[in-house]
Parts: C-alpha cells; structure tokens; sequence
C-alpha cells in the first residue's frame, strides 16, 4: 500500500537482539534520507518492552529517537507457562503459543495498513495463521535453492558440499521455514584466489579429523568459514537496500506470493549479484577513503 506521495509504506520487525538490527534499521534510515529509498516505515515492531535486554533497550531508544511509530508486545510475558512448555519439546504447545501471540500482534498492526513487512533481526518463528494474513520479506544467507537454517548451519553445509558458489536471498515467509518464495538474490563465486588455499587448507585437514570435530574445534573462527561469512555478511545490506529501492519503484512487484520483475513474472527471484557487488565495491572505496 502506497502513502503520501506515493512512497511504499512498509513494516519493520525486529527482536532488536543486537547491533546488527540497529545498523539495519539506520542504513535503511539513511537510505530513505538520502533518497535513495521512496519508502516509508509505517511502523517498528519489537517482540520485546524496555528493560528486558540492553540491546533491545539501545534498538527501542533509536526508534524512538527517529520519531517513528513503536509497537511493542513482549513475547516472553505472553503466556509464558504455555511457552515454556513449548520450548520443551512440546511441539504442539509451542504451534499454539505461536497462533496465540502471532493473533495479538496482528490485532497491533492492522489498523496501520501495511501490506509488507520486513523481518530485520526478528528472532521469533511465524506462525502458519500470520504468514497468511500478511506479507514478509525475510533475508535468509543462501541462494535460492540453497542450504536451510542458521547462517552457521548455512555455511558448514555449504563446506560439507564443496559448494563452488555462495549468497544471500530475500524471499517471502510461509509457513515452510526458509523455502518461500524468492524476492531477490544475489551470489559470489567460493572458489576465487581468496578461497582456494583455504579450501586446500580444508582438505589437508580432513585426513586427520572429521569436518564434525573441525567445527567443534573451531566453530566460527575456521578460517574458510570465517571467510565466506565475511563475503556474505557485505552483501546483506545492499541486498536489502536494493530489493527495497526496486519494491519501493515498482521494478520488483509483489502480487500475492508471487514476484513480478519488470512485469513478468519471475519464479526464482531476481538475480541483483552485479548491483550487490558494485555496492560493496563502493563501500569499501569509502571506507578506504575515511580511513586515509
């Protein structure tokens, strides 16, 4: 739904768990600022109330600071007795904890409008009830197609497979975990100069111990997972901020679950890897320059 002067007006969800959702919330800030972004925030809505995090509480001052609409509905005071016994292994539990809450914060931002929203460090899983009533963009670190889960399990799958390529994709939330739709993309190729001796150094390893006892010995800090995390972790922004220029334009149209580029209809989502990397390669221009 178009606001004033026909800016996209979207939805912000965010758990606020750390600083990486403020550094989200003020490069899109800046984006709509700056021009570069026709879009308007209708709202941020934050899954936790001051006091119960300092990272949460830093994310809702920002909110608050820039002047726009805050929604908070604490999730860890909703029924906290029926959570509980879903974070214990009740599945059951847990489905109906998720359909309760998710029917409060929806009752929060109907009256708003929006027909979009973004997950930007939402930690909360939606529910089958709430991906049907509304739509999200969610950013997930793999190509379409790719593995599923956590970055972390994201980029041991993609060592465990070889994998020749890596990225990042927006796609819209169903009830599926990390399987809807895809919005847009973007890839770098894993077997560059920058890549190969760590993938040499992997596999001289692998002759003495496991890639399971690998990770347990190093986890984050392995050097070639260390690696493709940094390449991945530099095309999250521009990534983002691209889709949103192209939703907030008109380029990428959303109708339904469907995903509509220039026009047409696009199935796999909307190759943007040139753009990503010129971005990045701008970026890195400006940090040299800042840094002499």
């Amino acid at each position: 739904m178009s606001g004033e002067k026909g800016k996209l007006r979207i939805g912000w969800f965010s758990t606020g768990r750390d600083e990486a959702a403020i550094e989200l919330l003020t490069t899109a800030l800046n984006s709509i600022r700056s021009g570069e972004l026709n879009l308007e925030i209708a709202f941020v809505f934050c899954n936790r109330e001051l006091h119960e995090n300092p990272h949460s509480d830093a994310f809702i001052e920002l909110v608050k600071r820039e002047g726009l609409e805050l929604v908070t509905f604490s999730s860890a005071k909703f029924e906290p007795e029926l959570r509980r016994k879903g974070l214990s292994g009740d599945e059951g539990a847990l489905k109906r904890w998720r359909r309760m809450y998710d029917e409060h914060v929806y009752k929060l931002i109907e009256p708003f409008g929006v027909e979009i929203s973004f997950l930007a460090g939402y930690m909360l899983i939606l529910s089958d009830w709430m991906c049907e009533r509304h739509t999200f963009l969610n950013l997930h670190p793999a190509i379409p197609g790719g593995p599923k889960g956590t970055w972390q399990d994201v980029i041991w799958q993609l060592i465990a497979q070889r994998a020749d390529v890596a990225g990042a994709q927006i796609h819209i939330a169903t009830p599926q975990l990390d399987e809807g739709p895809p919005v847009s993309f973007c890839k770098f190729s894993l077997r560059t100069e920058n890549f190969i001796h760590l993938w040499n150094r992997l596999e001289e390893e692998l002759r003495c111990i496991s890639l399971e006892e690998l990770r347990e010995a190093y986890g984050e800090s392995y050097p070639l997972f260390a690696e493709i995390r940094r390449h991945e972790l530099a095309r999250e922004m521009p990534l983002i901020v691209i889709t949103l220029r192209m939703l907030a334009d008109g380029t990428i149209e959303l109708r339904g679950k469907d995903v509509f580029y220039a026009g047409k209809k696009c199935e796999g989502g909307v190759d943007l890897s040139e753009q990503v990397d010129l971005a990045v390669s701008e970026l890195l221009r400006r940090d040299q320059e800042a840094h002499g």
